[in-house]
């Protein structure tokens, strides 16, 4: 059976809105200057992020608590750009300087600007989980892995669209079981917000949900549905530890405003070191940070951040092998850059000395 006619279009669509984006934004930013900035300029910077997801508390943390303020250090805009690739393309095109996304991104810039550099940890984990609704019978929760992906075969299975992390889970653990995603499942668009993914569940709209945290705390909390398969809880080993929420830059940035940088990072450090050592602080500034989240999701969260968020943001090795393999084995970046190209391990042990 041909793949859907329409979602071979979506993903050429998503290709190639990547491809333009990153490309406009290098053409933009030819003669960008790497000089070193003086003045009150030297200590500020344009920070932006995908979302509001979990991935990106620490940087709500590390606002709140003053971390950036004590580091002397002033951020600029703080935009939150939807999508990875307008993510790359504000950094590449210099309208930002640092980037909270995930690893796709860092990659997908990387293929472009081979200066894009990852700087910091912020999530050592793939926090996209399958969410079960009463479709999928719970008698086969704790069934060996192939068993519970087989029980989606023929499903509908809800995602935020096609080239995301959320897709990718569900191709990865598809050939795992010796499945096609195309032909023995139907993958449903539903973007990224939490409350249509929810509702998509509830109405049986869709089966399942590939979703990112905290979609799978929310369905529990809610009685909309389980968590069914959960790659940071220990289910799929051959993701384990991989770092997926990531901060990167450039290198040129880092030449120009490398004090900046490292305030940055620094201030990072405390705010992941907040997370992991008080956790009554933790669930106030969750639930400051998600209004929406009801209580129980906020408490039924905290240790899973806990358990995700690094001790401190340098980029780990072993997890970052991991994350590359990932995205190699599922097409997303086939041929993603070595640790050593992308990760300026040394600078950024330097940045985190002072």
């Amino acid at each position: 059976m041909l793949p859907n006619r329409t979602s071979v279009l979506r993903r050429l669509g998503a290709i190639v809105a990547v491809s333009a984006a990153l490309l406009a934004a290098g053409c933009a930013n030819k003669g960008g200057s790497s000089e070193p900035v003086t003045g009150t300029d030297a200590m500020r910077l344009n920070v932006g992020q995908i979302s509001d997801s979990v991935a990106f508390f620490p940087l709500f943390v590390a606002e709140q608590e003053g971390y950036f303020k004590a580091e002397g250090l002033t951020l600029g805009e703080r935009p939150r750009l939807g999508t990875g690739a307008k993510l790359a393309a504000a950094v590449q095109s210099g309208s930002i300087d640092i980037a909270g996304g995930v690893m796709t991104d860092a990659f997908n810039l990387y293929k472009v600007n081979n200066k894009a550099r990852v700087v910091g940890s912020l999530v050592d984990a793939y926090y996209v989980d399958i969410i079960a609704g009463p479709g999928i019978p719970s008698a086969g929760d704790s069934a060996p892995m192939t068993e519970r992906i087989q029980a989606l075969r023929g499903k509908k299975i809800g995602m935020t669209g096609p080239g995301s992390g959320t897709e990718a889970l569900v191709n990865y653990l598809f050939k795992q079981a010796n499945l096609d995603p195309k032909t023995d499942a139907t993958l449903v668009n539903l973007g990224a917000d939490a409350s249509a993914a929810i509702g998509a569940l509830k109405a049986g709209r869709v089966d399942a949900l590939s979703f990112f945290q905290p979609i799978g705390q929310q369905a529990v909390a809610t009685g909309v549905g389980r968590i069914y398969i959960s790659p940071a809880r220990g289910d799929v080993p051959a993701l384990k530890d991989a770092i997926h929420g990531a901060l990167f830059t450039t290198r040129d940035v880092i030449d120009r405003k490398g004090k900046a940088v490292a305030a940055f990072l620094r201030a990072i450090a405390k705010a992941e070191q907040t997370i992991n050592g008080d956790p009554a602080k933790t669930g106030e500034l969750l639930q400051k940070y998600q209004k929406t989240m009801n209580p129980q999701t906020v408490e039924a969260l905290v240790p899973v951040l806990q358990a995700e968020i690094p001790d401190a943001p340098t980029p780990n090795e072993a997890g970052y092998n991991v994350s590359a393999d990932f995205h190699r084995q599922t097409g997303l970046v086939p041929n993603p850059p070595a640790y050593a190209d992308i990760v300026p391990s040394e600078w950024i042990t330097s940045a985190l000395n002072g």
